[in-house]
């Protein structure tokens, strides 16, 4: 059984699932619509009030999931948190509240995971399809071809800044709709003729403001009752005869949601005008959906993160089995070192696979080039926290470390770094098969024994030692080689 929560700019929303028969079943929701995009400043850090109402719902929804017998929680927080300038002091309380680490995901990663919803929820494998989710901060548009992505973006306008900029106190105007529509149409010029060529058999609404504009007009059979760009003209209208949200009471929608669907349905005409959409249809499936797909995938060790690995590393021409030779050294050699989290094993491996990426940029500081491109790429399935932690390990192989002391104070990533640091030695003397008889400890100092002779059978990684022992003692770590 599975967990999904998502920290959304409108809502707060969980879900519990459990894998039965190829579906997912959910088994229990909660949702709290704490408007956490409202609680932005001019300066868009997150007001301490906005973080209390969040502190509140995240502590209720961890009396949830304690309820359960879970597998795995992901927790990912999205638009809000990603702008939010304050956020990184704001994490650590939400993740105390929550009892769970909280990951601020990329647009592209959002898309990705909707798209994964979407498709587990669709159930079939062909057809070529464009999902469009609307959120509070920021509109997801997927271009795909069954299981397949295209095309991922993340454009920044959502609901609740168009609602804000718009429709301001509630009041709508013919004026100001067309007004809203012409500034999203312009956030999806630039790409609409790449979707518009990558084409589409139907088309996807995910989110929750296109449920809900959906329900107010098959329930009010406002033009022809559908998810067509008509209808929802017809809807435009008649929120701008009425004048105010306010006056808007048509079974559907909540009184206190209609402002959101207003931003809502200006963003999603946009759209559809500039991509050529004449017709849609809502989908209750979406992010949550595809967080839960995601935690089955990595329990049945189908990561979509190693396959972005070995996606990174066919851009960049990295020679596999050079890479695939240090990561098993230094798998070897962390081994040694006996971690206690497992998670940074695969870190470890990851950052190896990927340690001579930079060498597509320049040989000349390549470590560094490759740390750059491990920590900004895109790499589908990873948060940032995890690229981030990875691009300083890959930094770490070579040079003086300095450069990454925050992660030499976490004892099991220390470790990393050395077994990286020892793999490319090892791999470059070519001496894979000697590893085993090397002994290697590390607590408080770094202890290397090799059998005797060995040093003068491998005399370029002697000398090798040499420059490691300075690098480890520069930054307090004592490094010696017995026989």
């Amino acid at each position: 059984m599975y967990a999904a929560v998502d920290l959304g700019s409108n809502s707060f929303r969980l879900h519990i699932g459990e894998p039965i028969a190829g579906q997912i079943h959910i088994v229990r929701t909660a949702r709290d619509p704490i408007r956490l995009a409202a609680g932005l400043g001019p300066d868009n850090a997150l007001s301490e009030a906005a973080v209390e109402t969040a502190l509140r719902t995240l502590r209720d929804f961890s009396g949830i999931l304690r309820q359960f017998r879970l597998d795995a929680v992901r927790v990912v927080a999205t638009n809000t948190m990603r702008v939010a300038t304050n956020a990184q002091a704001v994490l650590p309380r939400m993740e105390e509240a929550i009892g769970h680490p909280i990951e601020i995901i990329s647009g592209e990663e959002e898309g990705r995971l909707i798209y994964m919803g979407v498709a587990r929820a669709l159930g079939r494998r062909t057809g070529r399809r464009l999902v469009i989710d609307i959120g509070g901060g920021s509109t997801e548009v997927i271009a795909a071809h069954g299981d397949d992505i295209h095309i991922v973006e993340s454009f920044s306008t959502g609901t609740h800044p168009q609602s804000a900029t718009y429709f301001r106190g509630g009041h709508i105007s013919a004026d100001a709709f067309e007004t809203a529509v012409n500034a999203a149409r312009a956030q999806f010029e630039d790409l609409a003729d790449q979707y518009r060529q990558h084409g589409w058999d139907a088309v996807y609404g995910s989110s929750g403001t296109m449920r809900a504009i959906n329900e107010v007009i098959s329930r009010n059979r406002i033009g022809d009752g559908t998810m067509s760009l008509a209808s929802l003209l017809a809807l435009r209208d008649k929120l701008v005869e009425l004048g105010h949200v306010d006056a808007f009471d048509l079974p559907g929608v909540k009184r206190e949601r209609v402002i959101v669907m207003t931003g809502g349905l200006s963003i999603l005409i946009g759209v559809m005008q500039e991509l050529g959409v004449a017709a849609m249809t809502a989908i209750n499936a979406g992010l949550r959906l595809g967080v839960l797909s995601d935690l089955e995938l990595r329990a049945n060790r189908h990561d979509r993160r190693d396959l972005a690995i070995q996606d990174c590393m066919r851009r960049f021409g990295v020679d596999a089995q050079r890479a695939a030779r240090t990561a098993a050294i230094a798998k070897t050699l962390f081994d040694k070192l006996a971690p206690q989290d497992e998670a940074v094993v695969h870190h470890l491996l990851r950052s190896a696979m990927l340690h001579e990426v930079g060498q597509a940029v320049s040989h000349t500081g390549a470590h560094k080039h490759a740390a750059y491109i491990v920590e900004h790429a895109d790499l589908p399935g990873f948060t940032a926290r995890e690229q981030r932690l990875m691009s300083l390990i890959v930094l770490g192989q070579k040079g003086n470390l300095r450069k990454v002391r925050e992660v030499l104070g976490v004892p099991d990533l220390a470790k990393a770094v050395l077994a990286l640091r020892l793999a490319a030695v090892f791999m470059h003397a070519r001496v894979d098969g000697d590893v085993d008889a090397v002994r290697l400890r590390m607590k408080g100092r770094i202890d290397i024994e090799t059998p005797r002779g060995w040093l003068r059978q491998h005399p370029t990684v002697a000398a090798l030692f040499e420059k490691e022992a300075e690098a480890w003692n520069d930054v307090g770590v004592p490094f010696s080689v017995t026989t």
